[in-house]
């Protein structure tokens, strides 16, 4: 079985320190009024000798005496309102992992090629030129998704079959071109997003998947590129990572 270890880089996982800071809101409470202002003064009546009272001296205090009702109903802000409750985030629903499918042969043109781990993306990139340019130039329709077909890999590099289907063969094809069929039958399906130099994590959990369930691969794997690798950003790859079974 291939082994589906590419470069040896460590899965470094950063902890992230979350701090929740609770702040309580005190009510605050107004103090009251002074109790002389509360009621009138009994004492302090005018002189009587005096010349009629001002208006001020003779006016209700009453209206002074009693309190506002902004005084008297001051509370505390109430719990929020159940419409301010948070509403739930919706499940985002992860890819599915180690699917069992079952792969149909499709009518490819490939190219063979080798490549060094260092650059590996580099290599595939310019065989999927080398046949699109070939396709281009005949006006052939490539009605599915480009392919790296992995035969052998070791240490430093790998061999591959890049595919691509076609519904009508090309001419004037290249010693290293040919047609031939996509393999086919039982296998496993992975889904890696993000750069291909990342895909070493993908890997390393497709090896410690097939250990945990005893399964038995082939001495080959697929790559089916869902998002062009002529026209997409590396870190924005969508791939299938497909592992046929014994």
């Amino acid at each position: 079985m291939i082994s589906f270890r590419r470069l040896a880089l460590a899965a470094l996982i950063p902890a992230a320190a979350l701090s929740l800071g609770l702040s309580g809101a005190l009510a605050q409470t107004p103090s009251p009024a002074p109790a002389a202002s509360a009621s009138p003064s009994p004492a302090s009546p005018a002189p009587a000798p005096s010349a009629s009272p001002s208006p001020a001296a003779s006016a209700s205090p009453a209206p002074a005496a009693s309190p506002s009702p902004a005084a008297s109903a001051s509370p505390s802000p109430a719990a929020p309102p159940p419409a301010a409750a948070a509403t739930p985030a919706p499940v985002q629903t992860a890819d599915p992992f180690g699917q069992e499918v079952t792969l149909e042969a499709k009518k490819v043109v490939m190219i063979k090629g080798t490549a060094n781990w260092d650059s590996a993306f580099d290599t595939l990139v310019d065989a999927f030129k080398a046949l699109n340019t070939l396709l281009d130039k005949q006006g052939i329709k490539h009605p599915g998704n480009s392919m790296i077909v992995y035969t052998s890999t070791d240490d430093t590099g790998f061999t591959f079959l890049a595919e691509i289907p076609v519904e009508q063969d090309p001419k004037n094809m290249s010693k290293d071109m040919s047609i031939g069929k996509s393999p086919e039958g039982k296998a496993l399906k992975f889904v890696h997003r993000g750069s291909y130099d990342n895909m070493d994590n993908t890997y390393e959990a497709i090896t410690n998947h097939l250990d945990d369930k005893k399964l038995e691969a082939k001495d080959t794997f697929i790559e089916e590129y869902l998002t062009d690798p002529l026209k997409t950003a590396e870190d924005k790859l969508v791939i299938n990572v497909f592992v046929p079974l014994k």
